[in-house]
């Protein structure tokens, strides 16, 4: 990865990111801002006071707007006030299981919010590149040994599924409708990619339902007895900064006219990192130093058993590798959570440090 080249690109753009409160939103809003670049941020309220969001003083750093992306008038006003160079598109219900109590809201967040914010760039002349972060459940569950490809079918089991995929499918309608790259610099000057990534996991994160925030509460906070709904299904595992170094990467080469980088594009880890999630609360529990396994059965809410990507796509044509495997992965995972359960103030330290470890700042 040429980090130089990723730093020299965005330092000075105006960068908008939807979901900026989130956990993928804050990390990608911190390595933004260690690029150099003008974070504007539209969200809903941080989940928690413990969200890397809050916990680092997020809010003070980038300009921050906070309404629903279902407000499209909003939207488009704020577009129309910010002009931004680069959009990433994160804001989203994320969460499987929420999304069987609150299924409208998930489709509607999710779907007409996609909407709302590509509608929006229409008419902004100012943006030049575009990534939407869907997801890797937008695949038609066939459990692929392989791992899926970006031009398997998509599907949906879920709510949550269905409507990423569906958020997805409307963003190439899109790309196809008013932002044709057989029109670029003629009829239009924007272009759009989709970034499909996998399990991702890292300092900071408290939702509701995931493995890795349900482990450090627990074992940091609590008695220490992990339930595992699934232990055997198999994700693709990775460090946040795996995938945002994808987007990043999506949003300099689309900012840079590569016309053919408007696509979709798969950022997973490699096939040795595939982990069961019995094995992740393992490997985690051995690195917390604590920490006993229980397994309940949950028969009632779907989720797919076997999920892998394959990242050959990315790879190949965009140059993108994974740079941390499982043990790194989940060791810096560890780290974080530690460091900031002993010393709150250390947040914005440690995870200064992580990006700079990961994008080899220093050199």
């Amino acid at each position: 990865m040429n980090t130089k080249e990723l730093k020299n690109f965005y330092k000075g753009k105006t960068v908008l990111i939807t979901g900026h409160t989130g956990f993928k939103g804050s990390w990608l809003s911190h390595t933004l801002l260690e690029f150099g670049a003008k974070v504007i941020g539209v969200s809903l309220a941080p989940n928690t006071p413990n969200d890397i969001f809050v916990v680092t003083n997020l809010e003070e750093k980038v300009k921050h707007y906070e309404f629903d992306i279902r407000d499209d008038e909003a939207v488009r006003k704020l577009m129309k006030e910010e002009m931004p160079d680069v959009v990433f598109h994160l804001a989203a219900q994320p969460l499987v299981r929420r999304s069987y109590s609150e299924p409208l809201l998930t489709v509607t967040t999710n779907v007409i919010g996609t909407a709302n914010v590509l509608e929006a760039i229409r008419f902004t002349p100012s943006v030049r590149s575009v990534v939407v972060i869907t997801t890797d459940k937008v695949y038609k569950d066939e459990d692929s040994i392989e791992g899926y490809k970006e031009d398997d079918k998509l599907g949906g089991y879920d709510p949550y599924s269905g409507s990423k995929a569906a958020a997805d499918i409307i963003t190439q309608a899109y790309t196809k409708s008013f932002f044709n790259i057989k029109d670029y610099g003629n009829k239009h000057q924007t272009l759009v990619a989709i970034a499909r990534a996998g399990n991702v996991i890292g300092g900071g994160d408290w939702s509701e339902d995931r493995l890795v925030p349900s482990i450090m509460h627990e074992v940091l906070n609590g008695d220490g007895k992990i339930v595992l709904r699934a232990p055997k299904a198999v994700r693709p595992w990775e460090h946040v900064l795996e995938p945002i170094s994808g987007y990043l990467l999506l949003g300099m080469q689309l900012g840079q006219g590569e016309a053919s980088v408007s696509d979709a594009w798969n950022f997973g880890p490699d096939k040795a990192s595939w982990l069961t999630v019995e094995d992740v609360a393992k490997h985690l529990c051995t690195l917390l130093g604590k920490g006993t396994i229980k397994i309940l059965a949950d028969k009632d809410k779907h989720e797919t058993n076997l999920l892998t990507l394959d990242t050959a796509k990315a790879n190949h044509d965009l140059g993108w590798v994974s740079q941390w495997d499982s043990d790194r992965t989940l060791k810096e995972t560890s780290r974080w959570y530690t460091a900031v359960n002993e010393d709150r103030n250390s947040a914005s330290k440690v995870t200064k440090e992580q990006i700079a470890e990961y994008f080899n700042l220093s050199k």
